[in-house]
């Protein structure tokens, strides 16, 4: 019988072929949505440049332009995370764990994983909650009168696939922990 080593149990670089089921899912999902989050920011951009040039040549601005930069690059921003995370693209400073064995990095990778999902549960919470309030209070933007709520409750879902990310990957790398370990003699 094979035994996995810890090389083989390790999730190394973007992670997408250690998925079960669930893991490719949850990876297609937070792919579209970092896709529809750039798209987003492809169309801030135009509309940053229409507005610019039209200010400049014919002092005609895109009406409520900050305002629809502000709100759509918030939503926009939060569709990365969870992509991100999963392709193993965080920002990981191993200088002390360079020489640790495979065991140990896994486990504190388990460990900033876990901590990735409790924070994007958290936040999405927080943000919902708050987007429920905006709405009651029927708060609009200044200049354009569109619902801030709607701008808050737009980045609910990239901070739900952010926990769902965090908490799956927690699980791959306590799974690679052990194997780690199991090969030890």
């Amino acid at each position: 019988m094979h035994t996995q080593t810890a090389h083989e149990a390790a999730p190394p670089g973007p992670h997408e072929h250690w998925f079960g089921p669930f893991g490719r899912g949850l990876h297609a999902a937070s792919k579209v949505l970092a896709a529809l989050g750039g798209l987003a920011f492809v169309a801030l951009v135009a509309m940053s440049l229409v507005s610019i040039v039209g200010r400049k040549l014919v002092a005609m601005p895109v009406p409520g332009d900050m305002e629809v930069l502000m709100m759509v690059a918030a939503a926009a921003s939060a569709a990365f995370f969870a992509f991100c995370h999963l392709e193993g693209g965080d920002v990981k400073v191993d200088f002390f764990t360079a020489h640790a064995r495979p065991g140990i990095v896994h486990g504190l990778d388990a460990l900033g994983s876990l901590l990735v999902g409790l924070f994007g549960a958290l936040i999405a919470w927080r943000t919902g909650v708050g987007a429920a309030a905006l709405r009651e209070a029927g708060e609009t933007s200044a200049i354009l009168g569109w619902p801030v709520w709607v701008a808050q409750a737009a980045m609910v879902p990239g901070f739900v696939l952010m926990a769902a990310a965090g908490f799956y990957m927690c699980g791959l790398h306590l799974r690679a922990a052990r194997i780690s370990g199991e090969d030890r003699p």
